[in-house]
């Protein structure tokens, strides 16, 4: 199966990062890089939280004691866990899927569900955001993630996992039940140790034996709920969508350089883009919002936020582009190196229920009447049909940031 082609109607995507606390932990360790490395607790009733690839291929996995990872393999690594840095990478992770669609369902810290379906149109087919987005994860986080694409979550689930370490699988739509059909029956969502046990002693070995058995006959072996969900999921039917968690209480955008950048010019240029994006996106979703951060991170990956609250909520770019600039300004970096610039704003309420702040110098109908009208030029001729002047690139094909 082409792992790279016939995405047409499989806009959901599954995305997994690789061995995500061994991962974050490399990032400083780069010494330990194609070693044997666990993470866990270091007492003797410690068990092991996650694990690299190479040491996976001595049998450790996590939650096994870590004694016996140990004696699987002597000359294993370990580290203690640091869950604020995980935390913090989870976050620049997740800012990355939403900076892709709205459509984001964290599942943990290391993987969601994204509806790509809206983003096409702007960014290509699923296959190629997949890519899109597993190369920003790896410029901006440095580690690595695995994505699948495919017409429904169970089954974008299972193209992700097939696709690690670090890697991309598409399941066409029209080949879902070839795909599906030879896999263990553990492989069908919701199938536990009970449920697996249950179904070999029909005989039942793969997810094909399952289609092929009578729904009824998994209903009395299972009960009514998971002998039709079961039945269903074997012939590749998920009718669940993607669902964005209530209390979503942010939308911004970042950006990483093509290389680190020391031009204050270059960084306001990149903060006024992400603004204006920003705000775009909250008018289209009928949001605005009080508090407007920024995040910078240096060459060196550290990472610092700055914010302001402002009097009344806005959803205009160029009152979100003011508070950025300033915060930036404030921060007094001389020629320091930068490797990403982010704009969020916080605190959303719907948008009618917004009071506005009007500037002295802002006529009656002003800057907001512009953006909306400039939203209506994008969903009319495509996104960037007008901008600013100064964001317009001086050649065809500038990296936006030069």
């Amino acid at each position: 199966m082409d792992g790279r082609r016939d995405d047409d109607g499989c806009p959901i995507l599954h995305i997994d990062m690789d061995a995500f606390f061994a991962s974050c932990e490399l990032r400083s360790r780069p010494d330990l890089h194609g070693l044997p490395v666990i993470v866990g607790g270091t007492e003797s009733r410690g068990v092991v939280t996650a694990a690299t690839y190479e040491a996976r291929r001595y049998g450790i996995h996590s939650a096994m004691p870590m004694s016996r990872a140990r004696r699987l393999c002597p000359q294993v690594v370990v580290l203690p866990p640091n869950f604020a840095l995980y935390s913090e990478v989870s976050a620049g992770v997740m800012a990355v899927f939403r900076g892709i669609t709205p459509l984001v369902e964290p599942l943990s810290l290391d993987e969601a569900f994204l509806d790509v379906s809206g983003a096409m149109r702007r960014l290509g087919p699923p296959a190629l955001i997949g890519e899109q987005i597993r190369s920003r994860v790896h410029d901006e986080q440095a580690i690595t993630c695995s994505v699948g694409v495919a017409s429904t979550k169970f089954v974008a689930k299972l193209a992700s996992t097939r696709a690690k370490p670090d890697g991309l699988l598409v399941v066409p739509r029209d080949r879902v039940v070839s795909f599906l059909h030879p896999l263990p029956v553990g492989s069908l969502w919701g199938v536990g140790e009970k449920t697996e046990e249950a179904l070999l002693r029909l005989g039942l070995t793969t997810v094909g034996d399952v289609a092929n058995t009578p729904v009824g006959t998994l209903v009395r072996a299972l009960g009514q709920a998971s002998g039709t969900h079961l039945a269903a999921l074997a012939w590749g039917r998920d009718p669940r969508s993607v669902e964005v968690p209530e209390g979503e209480k942010s939308i911004g955008a970042e950006e990483t350089f093509a290389r680190d950048v020391d031009d204050p010019e270059v960084i306001r240029r990149e903060l006024l883009r992400l603004s204006e994006r920003v705000a775009a996106r909250l008018r289209h979703q009928g949001y605005a919002g009080r508090t407007v951060v920024i995040k910078v991170r240096f060459a060196d990956f550290s990472t610092i936020t700055r914010s302001r609250t402002l009097r009344s909520a806005t959803d205009v770019g160029r009152e979100i582009y003011s508070t950025s600039r300033d915060l930036f300004d404030a921060l007094g970096l001389q020629r320091a190196r930068l490797r990403l610039v982010g704009v969020r704003v916080e605190g959303l309420v719907e948008a009618g229920l917004a009071p506005r702040q009007m500037f002295f110098d802002e006529p009656e109908l002003g800057w907001r009447e512009a953006e909306q009208a400039m939203d209506r030029a994008d969903a009319r001729f495509g996104r960037g049909s007008v901008r600013p002047a100064r964001l317009i690139d001086p050649r065809p094909g500038e990296l936006p940031t030069t």
